[in-house]
């Protein structure tokens, strides 16, 4: 599907030969969700680059089960797309989400079929599997770029990326109790490993307080703060560009290996790790990389084969 979005869609950059801010004007202002999907907006700012913007900007980008579906099919497929070693994700409009679509929720969630209490419980809970798909599948490494409120949901998606950025008017909360349930799609589990404050997760699940930009800093939540949108997506491009230019095995490497740490023991982790390397060493990317630093050449320079 993928495939067919960018060759359809009418190309709005020209690779790295325009300047970053010029490129991340545009990414700031994209005209409509991108066909067939209808909640995203999906552009190539460089050949190895991969744009996704949520789109539901006249909802507030709101995630309704459209959304919640084509989520899994792009990043399944930009899993599986050679040409894409990155990913920026950012939203429309004035605000990067307003969290899980309510009146969507309360339609197709809260309407579970079932003849009696046990097969409605498995039900919902099959629904909120899926639901927890749309963030697990995310494998390439994912840059997102926060701009006004990122409520609830939108915290389970940004808790699952690899480098968050926000503008200086950001604010971020764990909505769920205030509408009666415990965050179920990531945050509960992945805040506090992003964080590292179990006190202040415990605060913010449990009293659904805002978060503004600069505790969101010193906490760790992100790790940059910019002045408004645009400079926040040059900054994210930036980024992006010096993580697409490294060898693709080195840094899907490196992903898969961090996650892993994440959630197993150091002797676990190295134990890991030495098998990968096992046959990761073997690449030419290695030999490509070291002949390049020995030319004092910048690795952006050094031409690596697709993975």
């Amino acid at each position: 599907m993928l495939a067919v979005v960018f060759r359809s869609a009418v190309t709005k950059y020209k690779g790295l030969q325009l300047p970053i801010q010029t490129v991340a004007r545009a990414m700031s202002s994209s005209g409509g969700a991108t066909p067939p999907y209808t909640t995203l907006a999906i552009s190539r700012p460089t050949e190895s680059i991969t744009h996704v913007e949520l789109h539901r900007p006249e909802k507030r980008n709101a995630m309704n089960s459209a959304f919640w579906s084509e989520m899994v099919t792009c990043f399944n497929e930009l899993s599986e797309d050679p040409q894409c070693r990155v990913v920026v994700v950012s939203g429309a409009g004035k605000l990067f989400t307003a969290g899980i679509d309510l009146m969507d929720m309360m339609n197709n969630v809260l309407q579970p079929e079932g003849d009696d209490t046990a097969r409605i419980s498995w039900g919902i809970k099959k629904k909120i599997k899926k639901l927890q798909e749309t963030f697990s599948v995310i494998e390439k490494p994912v840059v997102v770029a926060i701009h006004g409120a990122c409520v609830g949901a939108g915290v389970d998606m940004i808790t699952a990326c690899d480098i968050r950025l926000c503008t200086q008017d950001a604010w971020f909360q764990v909505k769920e109790v205030d509408i009666g349930l415990a965050a179920d799609v990531g945050t509960l589990q992945r805040l506090p490993k992003v964080i590292g404050s179990q006190s202040l997760v415990n605060e913010l699940a449990l009293t659904a307080r805002k978060m503004y930009a600069d505790e969101a800093k010193s906490s760790g939540l992100v790790s940059r703060v910019f002045a408004d949108k645009e400079a926040m997506m040059a900054g994210a491009l930036e980024i992006a560009g010096e993580i697409a230019g490294r060898s693709p095995v080195a840094v899907q490497g490196t992903k898969i290996n961090l996650i892993y740490a994440r959630n197993h023991s150091v002797a676990d982790g190295l134990d890991y790790i030495a098998t990968w390397n096992m046959s990761m060493l073997q690449t030419e990317d290695l030999m490509k990389s070291a002949q390049g630093a020995l030319e004092k050449k910048s690795p952006k320079t050094v031409t690596y084969s697709k993975l």
